[in-house]
């Protein structure tokens, strides 16, 4: 079975990652063994909801059965994703989990994917992201547990490096911003490059044929002093092409993608947030309840998919549930417009009411429930009876 070192800069639970997973995942042998590494949430009251929520992508997606655990001897497959760098690292330090990840690099066996948090640890030094944009800390470096080291690069691996969550501040980075990031690599040892690895995006590297690949919907910036290079999605090229980068080479040699390239990635939650959103208002405009009703379920239906994501920093889930909160309240009064019975009331009424059943089997009553209200507040009544729902106007 070959080796392969696969850092995701974010979304390792997402759509938008599952044809990378995928692909890695066909490398393994029949039955190999695959472990989810908890580590860096473990200390997170719901770090057993984060574990199922992987597992179920992993089965489900992936169609990877996964078991949750804190050591990885025996492994064929290592996973490692969300939560706080330096909470790993010092336990990675203390239980031996670091030297294991080490040896099996060295090595060239296995295959290891590490993921935002995880992937933060795997240079000669990681950003203490939690301790600095959290809680304030002056920015500084800790000691990674230097994956990169066998491979001949003296880096440091920094994820969510196209960051844009702050809007009015700069989060790029990691969270660091360019201020933070330019005072730090002053720190940093001489001669050390910042591996940049944009969210949605993967740095595959096999480990047997030093062959390297980016995958996914951003680039990987090799960033030094004064210059930086960036290898956008679909780079294929080799780890003496990326040493000599990170030693302040320039240009670079490509190589022609093999056949079996992955498909694209998928679009990333917030970007469907804002597509729903504009779709129901032009829906709205002309006026067409159909479709707007249409795009409700749409995005119901995009939550559901997105609801395995274990990275939760974004809060994507929890905004697109609002939105959906919102636009269910806004049909609810579009529905009581007299206008709108000349366009044929069940033509909206009955998407309404299969979103509310789909909402009530998956349990989330009270999004079912303010469906409901909403419907009500329209003048619809809607009443559930033995053979399913009813509904009546009141006008």
């Amino acid at each position: 079975m070959p080796g392969l070192l696969v850092l995701m800069g974010s979304g390792e639970t997402s759509p938008t990652m599952v044809e990378i997973h995928r692909a890695v995942a066909r490398t393994l042998r029949a039955g190999a063994r695959a472990v989810l590494l908890d580590t860096p949430y473990a200390f997170q009251e719901n770090a057993a909801d984060i574990s199922a929520r992987a597992r179920r992508y992993f089965a489900h997606s992936v169609g990877l059965d996964v078991e949750a655990a804190a050591g990885i001897t025996g492994a064929d497959w290592v996973f490692s994703g969300p939560g706080s760098p330096t909470y790993a690292l010092d336990r990675w330090a203390g239980s031996g989990v670091a030297g294991d990840l080490r040896a099996r690099v060295r090595a060239r066996e296995g295959v290891t994917v590490l993921a935002s948090a995880a992937a933060c640890t795997a240079g000669l030094a990681t950003v203490p992201v939690y301790e600095i944009y959290k809680v304030g800390a002056d920015p500084h470096w800790r000691e990674g547990i230097d994956l990169l080291e066998p491979l001949g690069l003296r880096a440091v691996l920094i994820p969510h490096f196209d960051n844009a969550e702050g809007g009015t501040h700069d989060t790029r980075y990691c969270y660091l911003g360019e201020r933070r990031l330019s005072r730090m690599e002053r720190e940093l040892p001489p001669g050390t490059a910042v591996l940049g690895l944009d969210e949605h995006t993967a740095l595959m590297i096999d480990l047997e044929s030093e062959s390297v690949r980016v995958a996914g919907r951003g680039g990987l910036t090799v960033r030094r002093p004064g210059s930086q290079t960036v290898l956008p999605t679909g780079t294929h090229t080799d780890l003496a092409q990326l040493r000599r980068l990170a030693e302040g080479g320039t240009g670079l040699t490509t190589t022609p993608p093999p056949p079996a390239e992955p498909a694209p990635a998928e679009v990333t939650l917030e970007e469907t947030i804002h597509t729903c959103e504009e779709l129901f208002k032009a829906a709205v405009g002309k006026p067409d309840m159909v479709a707007a009703a249409q795009t409700v379920l749409d995005l119901e239906a995009e939550i559901v998919k997105w609801a395995a994501d274990t990275e939760e920093d974004s809060g994507g889930v929890d905004q697109a549930r609002e939105l959906m909160r919102l636009l269910i309240a806004r049909l609810g009064e579009l529905a009581s417009a007299a206008g709108l019975r000349s366009l044929g009331l069940p033509s909206l009424v009955e998407p309404l009411l299969a979103l509310r059943l789909r909402l009530r089997e998956e349990g989330r009553y009270e999004v079912a429930d303010a469906l409901r209200a909403a419907m009500l507040e329209g003048g619809i009544v809607v009443e559930d009876t033995p053979d399913g729902p009813r509904w009546t106007c009141t006008s």
